[in-house]
């Protein structure tokens, strides 16, 4: 483990300069400190002291509101602070973007701010921090992200896999042989699993996988009003969404067209937010047990901090059947 002797040796300056860096006094210079911060990211330096005086941890949240109870985010921080702070945890909910990653590398800003790990939210592919976790020492876990090869970094979330099988399995009971998928498109680590998760149902359950069924693309709203007819005219009887907020939006665009659901085309989302038993039809959609992730996630991140490195922890899905399903038109229809 580096020392701050290491730090001081690697910038040529004292050990008392390095210090005060660290401890963020007054009379060592911004541009100084940031150096001393980042060599010690650099060299692995843990601030033992800084530890002992507060046990904090922190959930850095991207692309995804979570203030009220009906936001995805909410019920997933809520589970890892049900485990957390009882354990004497002090966690702060930080929201990112990517213009804030670019102001300041990811191990600077966890010492900076004496944070031992985090539970990392919402970041895709694109995101610069995500560079950085192939190499951290921090221990991070990231919801619906891998990072491979670090053992200082875990992941949690829902098992995609499981859960396009079981609405492959359900649809195909009753008559689809078409089924399509509406995603966003494959920049981030869920929509690539999600991705081939469909196309994992499809061949185990001998459909036809035709890129004519798939529709990509970034806008909710503008992505359905592209696909559906699209997928509509192909002969498609039901699809899947990588989201719910997706599925919804279909709701909408088939009521606009005059498509019944579910007797012209039957839909499945993924999540089972609060409104899906709302919309009109009610939403089939794939279960993940948010608050359970979150508690996955302080799960996780204390096997970490234990020294003892996991990779992924995946919670079983289950689908939930409403009303947007149905048997499959016959040809005639």
């Amino acid at each position: 483990m580096a020392t701050i002797n290491d730090i001081a040796q690697r910038l040529g300056i004292s050990k008392s300069t390095v210090s005060k860096g660290l401890n963020n006094a007054k009379d060592v210079s911004e541009e100084m400190r940031k150096k001393i911060l980042e060599t010690a990211v650099a060299l692995g330096y843990v601030n033992k002291r800084q530890q002992k005086e507060r046990k904090a941890l922190c959930i850095l949240v991207e692309n995804m509101e979570f203030h009220t109870p009906n936001q995805f985010g909410h019920d997933i921080i809520l589970g890892f602070k049900q485990m957390a702070e009882p354990e004497g945890w002090t966690v702060d909910i930080v929201p990112i973007d990517m213009e804030f990653q670019r102001g300041i590398p990811y191990g600077v800003f966890m010492m900076e701010h004496g944070y031992q790990a985090s539970f990392i939210l919402g970041l895709t592919l694109l995101d610069p921090w995500m560079h950085e976790f192939r190499t951290s020492r921090i221990p991070a876990v990231l919801y619906d992200n891998y990072i491979k090869g670090n053992p200082y970094i875990a992941s949690v979330g829902c098992d995609s896999q499981e859960g396009f099988e079981l609405a492959v399995k359900h649809l195909t009971g009753l008559g689809h042989k078409k089924i399509g998928l509406i995603s966003g498109p494959l920049e981030s680590y869920i929509q690539k699993a999600r991705y081939h998760a469909y196309i994992s149902a499809m061949e185990k359950y001998g459909l036809e996988i035709n890129e004519n069924y798939i529709g990509l693309g970034y806008f909710v709203n503008d992505s359905t009003r592209k696909y559906i007819p699209k997928l509509v005219a192909e002969g498609v009887t039901a699809i899947l969404f990588s989201h719910d907020i997706r599925a919804i939006s279909a709701i909408t665009e088939c009521d606009d067209r005059g498509i019944r659901i579910p007797e012209d085309v039957s839909i499945v989302g993924f999540d089972d937010l609060p409104m899906t038993a709302h919309t009109l039809p009610s939403l089939t959609t794939i279960r993940q047990d948010r608050v359970a992730i979150g508690k996955c996630g302080f799960y996780a991140l204390s096997c970490l901090l234990n020294q003892v490195a996991i990779g992924s922890i995946l919670l079983r899905a289950t689908l939930v059947v409403r009303d947007s399903t149905g048997p499959a038109p016959s040809p005639s229809t």
